[in-house]
């Protein structure tokens, strides 16, 4: 994946010429349209988004999107919570929970500890990559068919992270907390909407804003390396 490398400075240098708009306006849920939760799901909190996890589902960006540069920060509120940001989705449900795209995981630290008293692998609780529904990557750091990140730099309960999500022509890169630490290539869908998660537990957001990059000519999927 070396060349990656100069296509990122590239990336990073038109930052000078386009700004971040936000996606939440801290005060209501303007430009974002709910899926399969429910109007008690999202609440806007004094400049904070919070998602009671329940019922379990997502609420999606009112546009689609291609190639940008997404920050966003949350936290959860109770141990062994489990939320996501969804990118590249159709949000379209069927009958599923949840929605297909490229997941950017976001779980509790004590969510490894199950309470059938095995413990679930780390890489799970910092940042993991993965398609959903059909959805292809190739993984950086592959764990099965997801990719972890390199370090394990979430913090846990009641602490803000911050995710910096760069996606351009099916390439995901993912900074947590300040530090590229995961990414993945050729995703099989490049362009759609973005889709905030309820899975079960409190979570809060906040910061949450996008710079759009140029389109591409071409959008197809690579074959595999």
């Amino acid at each position: 994946m070396k060349f990656l490398i100069p296509f990122f400075l590239v990336v990073f240098s038109l930052q000078a010429e386009m700004k971040f708009v936000d996606l939440f306006n801290g005060k209501d849920l303007s430009g974002w349209v709910d899926v399969n939760t429910s109007e008690t799901t999202w609440k806007a909190v004094n400049g904070e988004l919070h998602c009671s996890g329940k019922p379990i589902g997502v609420m999606r960006s009112e546009k689609k999107y291609e190639n940008f540069i997404m920050e966003i920060e949350w936290k959860h509120m109770k141990k062994k919570g489990n939320s996501g940001v969804f990118i590249w989705s159709k949000a379209v449900v069927d009958g599923n929970r949840l929605p297909d795209g490229l997941e950017v995981q976001m779980l509790e630290l004590d969510w490894v500890n199950r309470p059938n008293g095995k413990k679930a692998h780390e890489g799970y609780t910092s940042g993991e990559l993965f398609g959903v529904d059909g959805v292809k990557i190739i993984p950086e750091n592959k764990r099965g068919i997801r990719s972890q990140a390199r370090e394990r730099r979430c913090k846990g309960v009641g602490e803000w992270n911050k995710y910096v999500i760069v996606a351009v022509d099916g390439v995901v890169k993912l900074s947590i907390n300040g530090k590229f630490v995961n990414s993945v290539s050729n995703v099989s869908q490049r362009k759609g909407y973005l889709c905030l998660e309820a899975e079960g537990s409190e979570i809060h957001f906040r910061n949450i804003r996008i710079m759009e990059l140029p389109s591409s000519s071409t959008n197809k999927p690579l074959p595999p390396e």
